[in-house]
């Protein structure tokens, strides 16, 4: 901050130096000499009528000395050598010089304070996550809760918060940030879908319920909110309503760059929902289907679960924080990548006993019990995301059946 200030010290001194010296020397200065030089000019004029006076014989010899010994006094009393002890000319502009000595420097850092951006005044740990693109730091977070104890009914402050908790993968802060937001700022769409997204955290993932009437009410101030689309796709998706999840998510690829990578991950999403969706329309077929799958079930109980054990292998436990997300999760061996069923915990859980089963599906059509050979996998995430990133640690079973019990999945490999 102090090297801030000596280099706008010195540009102003400039400036003052270009405005101020001209003012205070230059100008009273030539004023003078102007002066002296009209006066000079008056003196020859009045000499030149007395010479004509006394060449015409309209002055005699005495008066005409006389007369030119006068003029001469004057001129000498009026112009006055540079430097003379006498009283020197004065410059009412020295005056003004004085005045935008001091006023250019004060508006200059009056205006400066009241429209620059004041952050960069702030110690890096307190500045925004959206300045420089990541997250506070806990001493940040700190200082902006305390802003905000004092000072909250600042929407930006708890944007920031809100956000910056979401990154931390603190939800439950989250979700109160975000609750105060929709207080102050109740005509923001983006407040809104944002909310939604974090209370789906809250509550397992899912974005059946408050969630989506969070979503509607995004899309009902913007029905092109591209988070709102994206994640009421997703939730409708997730309730097996295909249509409207083709709706929300034609919607959406229409306002992406085509080609981009956004616009990719919804045109698949979009893909499967129009598959699923065609596979609904299968008639009579499709519930004599369910009737089989149901009776299945019955004669076949234990086939909607499968339960086991998930350890954290010896060569790598040193690569795992506590604290890290462990996924367990239940996919087709042959089929969409959807998880069936999925739980979630953490590191310091481990070694833990596991059951999945079509309770915990994510969508009402996506069930352990309707598909023959499934895959489990046991993903430590360094991310908190449920699909796999390189760094991330893993480990998965063979294709097995629904019902299978006492299976064995050992976290004993690292992502690339």
């Amino acid at each position: 901050m102090s090297e801030f200030w000596i280099y706008c010290a010195l540009l102003l001194t400039v400036a003052l130096v270009f405005v101020i010296w001209p003012l205070w020397r230059g100008m009273a200065k030539n004023n003078q000499v102007a002066r002296d030089a009209a006066n000079l000019e008056i003196f020859r004029d009045q000499v030149a009528e007395m010479d004509a006076d006394l060449a015409n014989g309209l002055l005699t010899p005495e008066l005409y000395e006389q007369g030119k010994r006068e003029l001469e006094a004057r001129l000498l009393d009026e112009v006055k050598p540079e430097g003379n002890g006498g009283a020197q000319t004065r410059n009412p502009l020295k005056i003004l010089a004085i005045v935008l000595a001091v006023l250019i420097p004060v508006a200059s850092v009056g205006l400066y304070w009241k429209l620059g951006n004041q952050n960069v005044f702030l110690p890096q740990d307190h500045v925004s996550a959206d300045s420089f693109g990541g997250a506070l730091s806990e001493d940040g977070i700190k200082a902006l809760e305390e802003k905000l104890a004092k000072n909250p009914n600042s929407p930006d402050d708890w944007v920031m918060l809100a956000r910056t908790y979401v990154q931390k993968e603190r939800w439950n802060e989250a979700a109160k940030a975000y609750e105060k937001l929709t207080e102050l700022v109740p005509n923001e769409p983006q407040v809104w879908a944002e909310y939604a997204d974090v209370i789906a955290m809250v509550h397992g993932q899912s974005l059946i319920g408050p969630p989506t009437d969070l979503l509607d009410k995004a899309l009902a101030l913007d029905p092109n909110n591209q988070l709102a689309l994206s994640l009421s796709g997703s939730a409708a998706m997730e309730r097996g309503d295909y249509p409207a999840a083709v709706r929300y998510w034609e919607t959406l690829l229409k306002q992406l760059p085509p080609g981009s990578q956004d616009a990719q991950v919804i045109a698949s999403g979009l893909e499967q929902a129009r598959n699923f969706l065609t596979q609904s329309k299968g008639g009579k077929q499709q519930k004599r289907a369910a009737q089989a799958t149901e009776q299945n079930m019955a004669a076949a109980p234990g086939k909607e679960r499968i339960s086991g054990t998930v350890t954290l292998g010896d060569a790598i436990k040193t690569k795992a924080s506590p604290d890290d997300t462990v996924f367990i999760l239940a996919r087709a061996a042959e089929g969409p990548p959807m998880p069936l069923a999925v739980i979630r915990k953490q590191v310091k859980d481990l070694p833990m006993q596991f059951t999945l089963d079509d309770s915990m599906a994510i969508a009402p059509q996506m069930k352990l019990s309707g598909f023959d050979k499934v895959v489990v996998i046991a993903r430590v995430s360094k991310s908190g995301d449920a699909k796999a990133q390189p760094g991330d640690l893993q480990g998965m079973s063979t294709a097995v059946k629904p019902g299978t019990t006492a299976l064995k999945i050992s976290i004993d490999s690292v992502v690339k």
